[in-house]
């Protein structure tokens, strides 16, 4: 029988030396070097169709820098997405798209794959967005140079979650947004340093304490900093 094909990720890019970079590390990169997941980097220069390997243009209605073409950015599209199949969604990162989260990272990971245009200059024209059907996904308010960093933000958060990535199993359950809350804080030895302790409960070997004070801590913690997702919290708690 054929092994499953692993989780995949396709990046569309107009530089694809920045690949794998951070994800040829640490636990991505040893995920990749198993086989755990897989990384395809297409360089959209390839699909350009002249001799200078042109991908941009200037804008109509003027203004500065300059927008990727829909002709040669489908061409790299349909060719990613001829590799991946129908079913690996389409994601363009860009500032102005859904927000990144925990729940978008878990559903991501639980799929195939995905197919990312990496965004460079002005952006891309937006006619090959809609014909493609590509979705776009910001990973926070602030502007980039372009979509490869953002890329491997969410290879990399979605990769740890695939099966056999990361060693403790039951880790990624107790970590930031993972219960709607921030995560609880840590401590190591020594027990005490420069006069600080480490809080008794952590101590005392009674797992049910354990687990209510770090439950207590991390409500605490997202109620003082992350007000919008306490609120959220407390409504699903109501509505629970």
């Amino acid at each position: 029988m054929t092994a499953p094909a692993p989780w995949t990720a396709r990046v569309l890019t107009v530089f694809p030396e920045m690949f794998p970079g951070p994800l040829g590390l640490s636990l991505a990169g040893k995920a990749l070097e198993r086989g755990l997941w897989a990384l395809d980097v297409l360089d959209i220069r390839d699909f350009a169709r002249d001799k200078h390997r042109s991908v941009d243009d200037t804008p109509f209605g003027g203004g500065a820098g300059m927008v990727l073409r829909p002709d040669v950015v489908d061409a790299a599209q349909a060719e990613a997405e001829a590799r991946s199949g129908s079913s690996a969604p389409a994601i363009y990162l860009s500032p102005r798209g859904r927000l990144l989260d925990q729940a978008l990272v878990r559903e991501l990971a639980a799929g195939p794959g995905v197919v990312l245009l990496c965004g460079r200059y002005e952006g891309v024209d937006q006619r090959v967005l809609e014909a493609r059907g590509v979705a776009e996904v910001s990973i926070g308010d602030y502007v980039l140079s372009g979509g490869e960093p953002a890329a491997q933000v969410l290879i990399d958060a979605a990769v740890r979650l695939l099966p056999g990535v990361m060693g403790n199993e039951a880790s990624p359950g107790e970590e930031s947004f993972e219960r709607g809350l921030l995560e609880h804080p840590h401590y190591t030895r020594p027990a005490e340093w420069q006069g600080r302790a480490v809080p008794e409960p952590l101590l005392s070997g009674h797992h049910e304490n354990i687990r209510r004070w770090r439950l207590e801590q991390a409500e605490e913690i997202t109620r003082q900093r992350r007000p919008d997702l306490w609120a959220r919290y407390r409504r699903e708690q109501d509505d629970g």
